[in-house]
């Protein structure tokens, strides 16, 4: 019997469709993987704005965890929005347990918005429970701000950020630029162990719908693990799969504010 490419997402819900789980889902079917989920929160969003929250408790995003990894488990796990220190020490616990490897950290903390969606003591407790654990971990800029405490606004900056970011715990630092102005989009892989820094760059694609593109590209490097791809060629493949996805939604209209990108590119004809 054949089996499939197994990815876990363990991420907070976006009742708009356009990023968290529902982007996760999206992105992990579109790259050829079997996604299952850990929700960790519900969210009242749409294009505009979060209203609202309602976390889920640590007891039972453990048991959700149990239900699948005693079952079907998982080939590589992508971690996104933990509101509070309880629930990233339950995560750490079951990720623990269970042995999981080829795990992406994102480190979810604000919306486009300006919408927090992180506790402020929970920072600590992601780099001490979860950073080592991590495969990779994904800040974008405002994201790896939190975290060094201090600006990341240039791309003269990103590189020695990376370093920085990587003293905190997890050796290998994915740095998302795309909030960035010019013409070009960069992202940089650092590798601590090689002392190594792989650069991405593309054109910048101009339009409103970008929302989930940090979960998007996230996931995406997460289904290339989940396919046994190595970490420098999985986050080449998700890079080239974001970038289609900003292509292929930027002429499209839903909602009011910033739309989503366009998980299925490769495969609907609009």
């Amino acid at each position: 019997m054949k089996t499939y490419y197994r990815a876990l997402t363990i991420a907070g819900s976006d009742s708009g469709g356009g990023a968290g789980i529902q982007a996760d889902l999206k992105t992990f079917s579109a790259l050829g993987c079997y996604g299952m989920t850990v929700i960790t929160a519900l969210t009242a969003q749409n294009t505009v704005s979060v209203t609202g929250i309602q976390a889920v408790p640590p007891e039972f995003i453990a048991l959700q965890m149990d239900a699948v990894m005693t079952d079907i488990g998982a080939d590589a796990v992508k971690i996104g929005m933990l509101h509070s220190p309880e629930v990233i020490i339950a995560v750490a616990e079951c990720l623990q347990k269970y042995d999981c490897s080829s795990i992406v950290l994102d480190p979810v903390m604000v919306t486009r918005n300006g919408d927090k969606l992180l506790q402020d003591d929970a920072v600590q407790a992601l780099k001490e429970y979860l950073f080592p654990m991590a495969t990779v971990i994904t800040p974008n800029l405002a994201e790896a701000s939190i975290l060094l405490g201090r600006d990341v606004t240039e791309i003269s900056q990103m590189a020695e950020a990376c370093k920085d970011l990587a003293t905190q715990g997890c050796d290998r630092i994915f740095l998302k630029g795309g909030a960035l102005d010019g013409s070009v989009s960069l992202d940089l892989l650092y590798d601590r162990e090689s002392g190594e820094t792989l650069e991405l760059e593309s054109p910048r694609v101009e339009t409103p719908n970008s929302h989930g593109t940090g979960c998007t590209i996230s996931s995406a490097i997460t289904a290339c693990l989940a396919k046994g791809m190595e970490l420098s060629a999985a986050v080449r493949a998700a890079k080239e799969y974001i970038d289609g996805a900003l292509q292929g939604g930027a002429d499209m209209k839903i909602g009011t504010g910033h739309g989503p990108v366009h998980h299925f590119h490769n495969w609907w004809n609009n």
